[in-house]
């Protein structure tokens, strides 16, 4: 069933609690890296709050979930434990994937949150199946894909939006365009830097939206995905957004003016729009401490289960990597 739509103050709030608890864990995250407790790759969400909470709450729990390898907030938001997603992130067996997918691999099927994918463009056509499969049950289900602005100079982008668009699959192709890919500028790297015209020349519906606002991202997905949900094809919203960090922690950031960081940190979506509930009389200074103060108590817990976990058993690494002996 579709969960009633949330309305008013209730709404606002649950959209600032969430973008502080996205925040939290990833500052979290970026200390334990640091501390040699996460290692691998980690790509943190820092500036990109309001694409996360406002796109996921427009979504309907039924629907599927496909992301990228910085998708570490949109699992949180899909209901992923943050225990199970904290423990992932230390390599634990207590992790969502057992501790081998690590940062990028997040998953949980039974949330219908499929991926963590580390390869760009990769879970596109991941999405195109699922909706395909939907489409052939008859089942009335939206399949929101997050990627980046880079993943569409690759060829599974078209690929992709292409037989969507021919087939009239229910898929919400939700571009988060924070400008530079992995460390090269849109207009480097592409031609054509107007996305919603590129979606636009698969005969595909799109709009462009302000990625910093939370509600804006709000209003204009619960828009597209009821259109998506009632046959009428897929869509393609643009988020524009920016990272506040590099594009990973291995990165050593050098392709941008740090002038440019601090003007995009001027309209932080979590400052912004706190200022904007306080203007509006829907938050105090104390209502706001006490949600900032839940996310830290969330990830302080998080923290210290992953820390007691275990390690999977030696003799289990093996297990769904070879197929045993005699199984056909």
């Amino acid at each position: 069933m579709t969960a009633p739509p949330e309305t008013g103050q209730t709404l606002s709030l649950q959209l600032l609690a969430d973008m502080l608890r996205i925040r939290r864990m990833e500052e979290k995250c970026a200390e334990l890296y640091g501390a040699g407790k996460i290692r691998g790759f980690l790509h943190l969400y820092i500036g990109e709050e309001a694409c996360a909470a406002g796109a996921l709450h427009a979504l309907a729990p039924e629907d599927n979930i496909v992301a990228t390898y910085r998708e570490h907030a949109h699992a949180l938001l899909r209901g992923v434990p943050l225990r199970a997603i904290m423990a992932e992130m230390y390599g634990k067996a207590a992790g969502c994937c057992r501790g081998r997918g690590g940062s990028m691999h997040l998953f949980d099927a039974a949330r219908r949150f499929y991926g963590g994918n580390a390869i760009v463009g990769g879970g596109l056509p991941l999405a195109v199946g699922l909706a395909l499969a939907d489409k052939l049950k008859g089942i009335a289900r939206v399949t929101a894909c997050f990627f980046g602005e880079g993943a569409m100079a690759e060829g599974a982008f078209h690929e992709a939006i292409n037989l969507a668009a021919l087939w009239r699959l229910p898929v919400l192709f939700c571009c988060e365009n924070n400008l530079y890919a992995m460390g090269t500028a849109l207009a480097r790297s592409e031609s054509q830097t107007d996305l919603c015209a590129k979606a636009a020349s698969y005969k595909v519906a799109a709009v462009k939206v302000d990625g910093m606002d939370v509600r804006a991202v709000h209003e204009a997905t619960l828009q597209a995905a009821q259109q998506v949900r009632t046959g009428a094809g897929p869509f393609f919203m643009e988020y524009a957004t920016y990272r506040f960090r590099a594009h990973s922690m291995f990165d050593p950031d050098l392709y941008r003016d740090k002038a440019e960081i601090e003007q995009w940190k001027q309209r932080g979506p979590i400052h912004s729009f706190t200022v904007q509930l306080k203007a509006a009389g829907e938050l105090t200074e104390e209502a706001f401490l006490a949600l900032d103060a839940s996310a830290e108590a969330e990830v302080a817990d998080a923290v210290a289960y992953a820390e007691a976990a275990g390690l999977e058993p030696i003799a289990d690494l093996l297990k769904d990597v070879c197929t045993p002996r005699g199984t056909s």
